[in-house]
């Protein structure tokens, strides 16, 4: 591994170990990532209840009852000393996420304009422009970390969280970006919302979006916006 003292395993409970592979945030990790969590899956079979990938770690949750917190770290010290990249992985499914971007839904985007020296246009034309890794899943069901961020529209979280922000709010916070699956609490950047059922409980998984997958948000016009089901109610500032 490239990282100094790394990979590391660290206790989270006592049906748990948190192994960090890197301390930086990069697209490439999650080929290493990939490639660990399909090693835990056979490696620990039924004892396993759980595995959560992030931008730089995987947790491994186990049963304690089938597997001893020693055995279970022994088990992933043998897996990290031969752990190479899953070349394989490095695919994913391939979400267009159709995003009316506004100012009347997206009220941060002549601010992050401002931080960025850029015209709005400019920033919905950055941020449409990448397309997106999938790195985690967290915060609330179905709300995806995406990244990386171009460099240009790096903006830090906001001071005052909104107490609430609406469901499907597409948003920015340092190098990544989101979307809202409910209306939750949240201090990320609003730019616009987007169409996309993010979560639903009848689909498999759930999630619409999963670790790995790739992302794409393809602007749209109010018009279309609304004729696809998005809510064009304006964000309301006192919330």
């Amino acid at each position: 591994m490239v990282e100094s003292k790394l990979p590391r395993i660290e206790s989270a409970g006592l049906d748990g170990w948190l192994v960090r592979v890197f301390e930086r945030i990069d697209e490439r990790n999650l080929l290493w990532l990939t490639a660990l969590s399909r090693r835990c899956e056979a490696a620990f079979g039924r004892a396993l209840v759980d595995l959560v990938p992030s931008y730089t770690t995987l947790l491994v949750v186990f049963d304690p009852l089938q597997l001893s917190p020693s055995q279970a770290r022994h088990r992933l010290v043998e897996l990290l000393q031969e752990l190479t990249p899953d070349e394989e992985g490095d695919g994913g499914q391939v979400s267009d996420l159709p995003t009316w971007y506004d100012t009347c839904v997206g009220p941060d985007l002549p601010r992050v304009a401002d931080h960025a020296g850029l015209s709005i246009d400019q920033v919905i034309e950055c941020h449409a422009g990448t397309t997106y890794r999938v790195f985690a899943l967290g915060f609330a069901p179905g709300f995806a970390f995406m990244g990386l961020l171009d460099e240009r529209l790096e903006v830090p979280r906001l001071e005052t969280p909104r107490q609430r922000v609406p469901m499907n709010s597409v948003a920015i916070a340092g190098r990544q970006t989101a979307a809202y699956p409910a209306v939750t609490p949240g201090g990320w950047n609003l730019l616009g919302r987007t169409t996309a059922r993010l979560f639903d409980r009848h689909r498999d998984g759930f999630s619409l979006l999963q670790v790995g997958d790739r992302v794409r948000f393809v602007p749209v016009d109010e018009e279309t916006f609304e004729s696809q089901g998005g809510d064009v109610t304006p964000m309301r500032e006192d919330a």
